[in-house]
């Protein structure tokens, strides 16, 4: 699978369907930096940091030449992280599965539903029916992208654990192109792109220095 380093020209997010705003993508939008955030719907830390994260710096940097995009992807739970579910989210802000229980135990919904609105263009990463005629070969990609400590390993525990990545691949039903084009480990995850249209950043998880990397592409 191809993928796009940093210092790379991006090119277009592969996906589904817009869902929020129109149609949009990185050649449209040379001069501006565009910051993505990668998020499941059935993900409650997406919305305790991400979404309110980026809300937030849209609001305060758009004028400045800040661009926000909102990926939804899917690498498990599909039968929650799915179209339908992204459609009502952005409609009604109706939130479901572990997403709902987390943040509606903490008191952080309105009548069960967000009490914002994602008002930039929001996408659906695109989904293809995974085959596992080369899982030798999906395997090792598993390895060296989210576990690169286990090469260096020349135990009997390599093996154990190749083991439990191919029973892992094979619970999974699709392939979520953009999310492995950029190699992304999770969700939340944030992609940042300057004004040329060139990878800055992929980041996973908390992403403390993410206004400050914003602020000098500005």
């Amino acid at each position: 699978m191809r993928t796009v380093m940093i210092g790379q020209k991006v090119p277009p997010l592969s996906v589904s369907e817009w869902v929020e705003g129109q149609s949009v993508n990185f050649e449209q939008l040379l001069g501006q930096v565009v910051l993505v955030a990668v998020f499941q719907v059935n993900c409650p830390g997406c919305f305790l940091s991400c979404l309110p994260q980026v809300l937030a710096l849209k609001q305060r940097y758009a004028e400045s030449g800040l661009t926000v995009l909102g990926l939804a992807t899917a690498f498990e739970d599909f039968d929650k992280n799915n179209l339908q579910n992204l459609k009502r989210l952005v409609e009604t802000g109706e939130v479901i599965g572990e997403t709902f229980k987390v943040l509606n135990g903490r008191g952080l919904l309105q009548d069960g539903k967000l009490p914002y609105r994602i008002d930039f263009p929001v996408a659906m990463d695109r989904l293809t029916k995974r085959e596992f005629g080369s899982i030798e070969s999906e395997i090792d990609a598993f390895i060296s992208q989210r576990l690169s400590d286990l090469e260096q390993d020349i135990g009997l525990r390599q093996p154990h654990v190749r083991a439990q990545v191919k029973q892992y691949l094979q619970t999974l039903d699709y392939h979520a192109e953009t999310f492995e084009f950029f190699q992304l480990q999770g969700t939340p995850s944030y992609i940042l792109v300057d004004r040329a249209g060139s990878l800055v950043q992929c980041k996973f998880g908390a992403y403390p220095d993410l206004e400050t990397d914003i602020l000098k592409l500005l």
